[in-house]
């Protein structure tokens, strides 16, 4: 019949709760009385060793509902034994059950003077001392896990966004976190459970205590000595019997809220982190020293230094020992197999360390360098619109202790020295010439710019110079950031490309449908994405891309004249990275027979685009590179407006020696933008500036 209506163990719980009220208003014989004492006595016990081997708070995620149940049951106890202590007290000690008896007579010897005073310890115990400590932890835990929860959604969001966790994971984090700020909040009401129980406690010991002294003389007949004695004997008993589990619980919920996430239960966390031997050395010098004083009991204090020092040699002893080498069978391996995780590296970004470096990948040291190349990835995703492939960091036994390199596709494009124990002062233009720092002289390895190796003491004083300073995790980082930041085109893969294709299609999908696959295959798309991040055009805004190329593809499917088309029609694009749309474009051109010279010259036989002549390129590159020097590191971008079939190898000359030019064809500048021209290569600069295209034009 259970099985019918779902699962047996679904009813466990009600029917505990339907019991608990049925021991509230049912009256039920003293043996019952004494197994369900044990049981809660049980059920405390077993709380109790749950929360010191939980490795973690939310490990016993359950707590506060457990601790509600707990407290019910033993209030609905206190219920019943007092109604079989009034009743039944006039019999003697074994009326309420033996367990009662036990604690009223062999605990406190009889004497209920002496148990009246040990219940109010107890309780003054769990009240005072334990009980408002885990309240006021509870409070505080809830209060900074409710503070904290925005920056843990947001730092969940950001590696979401940067690749280092699927949804999936994604989602079970948000819940952990959601679970954990649930916790302390209950946490924090729980606490009140065990302390109105107390209150409850005192007050059911007090009518005990008051009723049964009236009901044994007025209703039985016994003395006040007599009425005294059975009574208030068995309501001390049944007192203490509630306490001891409580007292357990409120240890329990103290356990529970101040523990911190470890590896290991509480047992293993207290015993490992007491096992230094640096410790207890201390400890026996001190027992020694107190054990000499003639007032003291020796006796007590020698033994205690004896054993204080016994631990102490032990544990150095231990922790002299080697490591033992823990062998694990394996099976045996063909020698002649090679698998290809030994010989292939599927990492497309490599950042290899020497062993003094290590430290800033440890887990321990809060691995700063992870963090920072974390941000960098981040950074690079967002300029160039894709998620950059994660980066692998490693050691490596070639380079020097104190020196990393950054591969790409297995190839070195950087490579530099740290001291990783001190700061780099970098001389950007704005350091005093009498500064006074000393240390080592070097470079910045991003940029080049004098920079000084300067110990971390000097760090205000530097700044105070004029400096930039920053520490090892952070050049590498920024060097990571520089050379990959001028690859945009070697991070994308098919893969990639696939990704924001899905991404577009989920509310375009129409769009997408009218270039992939068909006419546009992905690597067709990404070879064509590839030509786009070379030139300096970021797919962060992936639909007007996608919709010029959508339009494009009606007229051709060649690579190069889908490049100049999606170009033109991406014009104000390419422009708005330099110069806003209602500013004056600083612009330079080119003599007309000098830009004639370019495109009725040499041609590359393989493309058929135009080869520029060695000194004639030399030229070129020397005139732009000192047209942008006259104008000063303030001055804004310029760009170089020249005819369509000499933009392409125009750009792949200026991009290797003024990469701070931008090369536009006639075609790709906007009709609307306003220009002035500051100078004409190979001719005379005009009078006047020119406001539009229809000047160059003309």
């Amino acid at each position: 019949m259970l099985k019918r209506l779902g699962n047996p163990a679904a009813f466990a719980l009600p029917a505990g709760v339907l019991t608990l009220i049925v021991l509230m208003v049912v009256p039920i014989p003293a043996f019952m009385l004494d197994v369900f004492f044990v049981l809660n006595i049980a059920l405390s016990v077993a709380i109790l060793m749950a929360a010191m081997n939980a490795e973690k708070p939310l490990d016993f995620s359950s707590f506060p509902s457990v601790l509600l149940f707990a407290t019910l049951l033993r209030l609905a106890l206190n219920v019943a034994s007092t109604r079989i202590v009034l009743v039944n007290g006039h019999e003697g000690g074994a009326a309420a059950g033996h367990v009662i008896e036990a604690f009223g007579e062999f605990l406190i010897g009889g004497n209920f003077a002496v148990g009246l005073f040990v219940f109010m310890i107890l309780m003054i115990i769990n009240m005072i001392v334990v009980t408002k400590g885990a309240g006021r932890v509870s409070e505080v835990s809830a209060r900074f896990t409710l503070d904290a929860l925005p920056g843990k959604q947001m730092a969940i969001d950001a590696d979401l966004a940067a690749g280092l966790m699927t949804g999936d994971e994604a989602k079970a984090r948000r819940r952990e976190v959601a679970t954990e700020a649930d916790f302390y909040g209950s946490m924090d009401g729980s606490s009140k459970f065990v302390k109105g129980d107390a209150i409850a406690a005192l007050l059911i010991l007090g009518v005990n205590i008051i009723a049964g002294f009236c009901l044994g003389m007025i209703t039985h007949g016994l003395t006040a000595a007599q009425s005294a004695q059975f009574y208030i004997t068995l309501a001390v008993g049944d007192a203490l019997v509630a306490q001891v589990p409580s007292l357990l619980l409120s240890i329990a919920a103290a356990v529970i809220v101040t523990r911190v996430s470890d590896s290991r239960n509480l047992t293993g966390q207290i015993s490992g982190q007491f096992s230094n031997p640096a410790i207890w050395l201390p400890v026996t010098i001190v027992m020694s020293a107190v054990a000499v004083i003639p007032a003291m009991p020796q006796t007590v204090f020698m033994p205690a230094a004896g054993l204080s020092g016994w631990l102490w040699w032990t544990l150095k002893k231990r922790a002299a020992r080697p490591v033992p080498v823990v062998i694990e069978a394996v099976e045996a391996v063909d020698p002649g197999r090679i698998l290809l995780d030994e010989v292939s590296d599927q990492t497309l970004v490599t950042v290899e360390m020497g062993y003094g470096l290590i430290h800033l990948v440890d887990e321990r040291r809060g691995s700063p360098l992870v963090a920072r190349i974390t941000g960098v990835r981040k950074q690079l995703s967002q300029q160039f619109g894709f998620i950059v492939p994660q980066f692998r960091v490693r050691d490596s036994l070639e380079l020097g202790p104190n020196s990393y390199r950054i591969l790409l596709g297995g190839v070195p494009i950087g490579i530099a020295e740290m001291r990783p124990d001190k700061v780099l002062a970098i001389d950007a233009g704005e350091a005093s010439a009498d500064h006074g720092l000393r240390g080592e002289k070097t470079r910045d390895p991003s940029f080049g710019c004098p920079a000084i190796w300067i110990e971390a003491a000097q760090r205000d004083l530097a700044i105070a110079e004029g400096f930039l300073t920053v520490d090892a995790s952070t050049v590498i980082a920024t060097h990571i950031n520089q050379v990959l930041g001028d690859r945009p085109s070697a991070l994308l893969g098919p893969d990639e490309v696939k990704a924001i294709l899905d991404a577009v299609k989920e509310r375009s999908a129409g769009l997408v449908e009218t270039i992939h696959p068909q006419p546009m295959s992905l690597g067709a798309l990404t070879r064509l994405f590839h030509a786009l991040l070379d030139d300096g055009i970021s797919i962060a805004h992936p639909l007007p891309i996608l919709s010029a190329l959508s339009q494009a593809l009606q007229q051709t499917t060649d690579h190069e004249r889908l490049v100049d088309m999606l170009r033109a029609d991406l014009g104000e694009m390419i422009v708005g990275r330099i110069c806003m749309a209602a500013d004056r474009l600083p612009v330079v051109t080119l003599e007309a027979g000098l830009e004639q010279m370019i495109v009725g010259g040499m041609h590359d036989p393989a493309t058929g685009q135009p080869v520029i002549e060695p000194d004639l390129a030399r030229g070129i590159g020397e005139r732009i590179t000192g047209i942008i020097a006259e104008r000063g590191p303030g001055a804004p971008p310029i760009a170089l407006i020249v005819q369509p079939r000499a933009r392409r190898p125009l750009a792949a000359l200026l991009r290797l020696r003024a990469p701070q030019c931008l090369v536009l064809s006639i075609s790709e500048l906007p009709p609307s933008q306003p220009i002035e021209v500051i100078e004409v290569i190979g001719g005379e600069a005009p009078e006047q500036p020119v406001p539009t295209l229809e000047g160059i034009a003309a």
